[in-house]
C-alpha cells in the first residue's frame, strides 16, 4: 500500500506544479484550442485556451510509477517478490503514452491548421488500431514465470467467464476493440471544463481499489492461495493499483487548472491516453464487461452520439439538440458547472455500482 500512496502523491504534486509550466509553454507556442463554430455559442469565449495539457499528467504518471517502485525497494524482499514482472506496466503505460501520442498528433494538427479538423477520423482510428494491436500482442503472447499473461483469452465480467474462451486471436480483437471504444468514449466526454478529468479520476480510483484488492487476494501469493477458497488469476495486480493510483493522482493535480474556467484543456492527448489506460486496466483486471458499468458515463455519452447519428440518417430527425449529450443540456439552458457536477454524480453512481458488484461477487464466492 505504501508504494501505491507514494505513486499517487508524487503524481499529484508533479501534475499540480507541472501543469502551470505546460500552460506557459503551450501559450507561448500559441497552441490554443480551436473552437468549432457549430458548437454552443458559450464555447467561443474559450478560444485560445492552451490545449495538449494531457502531456502534463501523462508525464506525471510515468514519473510517479518510477517513484512507486523506489518506494517498493524499502519493503521486505518477500513482499517485493510478489510484485512479479512488469510486462503489465509496459502494456498499461504503453497504452497511456502511445494513445496519448496519437491524440497529441491530432491536437498538433488542429493548432497548426488553426481549425478543429486535426487528424481525419480514419487516421485517428488507424493510430489507435496500431497501438492497441501492438500492445495486445504483448499482453497476450508474453507470459510471466507463473504462466499468466496481462490479458486473458476469455471474455471477463468480474473474472474470466470460463465458457467464453475466444482464443488468442479473438482476444487480440477484443483487446483492440476495448481500447478503441474507451479511448473514443473519454474523448467524446471531454467537451466541458473538468468533465472528462473528474470522471476519469473516479474510474481510475475504482481500478486502484480493484487492483489492490486483487493483490491482497492474489493467486500469485502462494501463502494466501493455499489457504483461501478463492483467489484472483491475474498478473501483477500491485502494478495495476500503482499505475491507476498514479494516473488518478495526476488527474487530480491537473483538475486544479482544468476545472471551470479552465486554464488549459487536456485535448485529445489526454483524452485518448486516459481512455487507452482505462481500457487496459479493464483487460488486466479481468473486468472487461464490468468496465461498461464502471465507465458508465463514457458509455452513456458515446451512445448519445450513436443514437443521434442513427436517428438522423434513418429518419432525418435528431433525438438530442446536439451530441454528445453534455451539449444537449447546454442548449437546454443548463450552466456548464451544473452539467459537469451532475455528470460527475452519474459517473460516481456508475463506479459505486461497479465496485458493489465486484465486491458482492467476492462475498458470494467466499461465503
Amino acid at each position: 500500500m505504501r508504494a501505491v500512496i507514494v505513486a499517487a502523491a508524487v503524481a499529484f504534486i508533479i501534475s499540480l506544479f507541472g501543469t502551470p509550466v505546460a500552460i506557459r509553454v503551450f501559450t507561448a507556442m500559441k497552441a490554443g484550442q480551436p473552437i468549432r463554430s457549430l458548437g454552443p455559442s458559450t464555447h467561443q469565449g474559450k478560444k485560445g485556451t492552451p490545449t495538449m495539457g494531457g502531456v502534463a499528467f501523462v508525464v506525471a504518471t510515468v514519473l510517479a510509477y518510477v517513484a512507486g517502485h523506489v518506494a517498493l525497494t524499502t519493503l521486505p524482499s518477500a513482499q517485493i517478490a510478489q510484485v512479479g514482472p512488469t510486462m503489465t506496466a509496459l502494456v498499461l503505460l504503453g497504452l497511456f503514452v502511445f494513445c496519448g501520442a496519437v491524440g497529441f498528433l491530432d491536437d498538433f494538427l488542429k493548432v497548426r491548421k488553426r481549425n478543429s479538423d486535426g487528424l481525419s477520423a480514419k487516421g485517428k482510428l488507424l493510430g489507435q488500431l496500431l497501438v492497441g494491436g501492438g500492445l495486445a500482442v504483448a499482453a497476450l503472447y508474453v507470459p510471466s514465470t507463473n504462466g499468466q499473461t496481462v490479458a486473458s483469452e476469455h471474455i471477463s465480467f468480474i473474472r474470466d467467464i470460463s465458457f467464453l474462451d475466444v482464443g488468442k486471436v479473438g482476444s487480440v480483437i477484443v483487446f483492440v476493440f476495448v481500447i478503441m471504444s474507451m479511448s473514443n468514449g473519454v474523448n467524446l466526454t471531454d467537451g466541458l471544463d473538468g468533465l472528462a478529468t473528474g470522471a476519469s479520476i473516479l474510474v481510475l480510483g475504482a481500478y486502484t481499489l480493484i487492483g489492490f484488492w486483487q493483490y491482497r487476494h492474489w493467486c500469485g501469493d502462494l501463502d494466501y492461495a493455499n489457504a483461501a477458497k478463492y483467489c484472483y488469476e491475474v498478473r501483477d495486480p500491485l502494478e495495476v493499483a500503482l499505475i491507476s493510483a498514479a494516473a488518478a493522482g495526476a488527474c487530480v493535480g491537473f483538475l486544479w487548472w482544468n476545472t471551470s474556467p479552465a486554464r488549459i484543456f487536456m485535448g485529445d492527448t489526454g483524452a485518448l491516453g486516459l481512455g487507452g489506460l482505462i481500457g487496459g486496466l479493464a483487460m488486466a483486471t479481468r473486468t472487461t464487461l464490468l468496465s461498461i458499468i464502471i465507465g458508465g458515463l463514457f458509455v452513456i455519452i458515446t451512445m448519445s452520439v450513436v443514437i443521434q447519428i442513427i436517428s438522423f440518417k434513418t429518419t432525418g430527425k435528431r433525438v438530442f439538440r446536439m451530441s454528445p449529450l453534455q451539449h444537449h443540456f447546454e442548449l437546454a439552458g443548463w450552466s456548464e458547472v451544473n452539467i459537469v457536477v451532475r455528470f460527475w454524480i452519474v459517473a460516481g453512481i456508475c463506479v459505486a455500482i461497479g465496485l458493489g458488484l465486484f465486491y458482492s461477487d467476492f462475498l458470494a464466492v467466499m461465503g
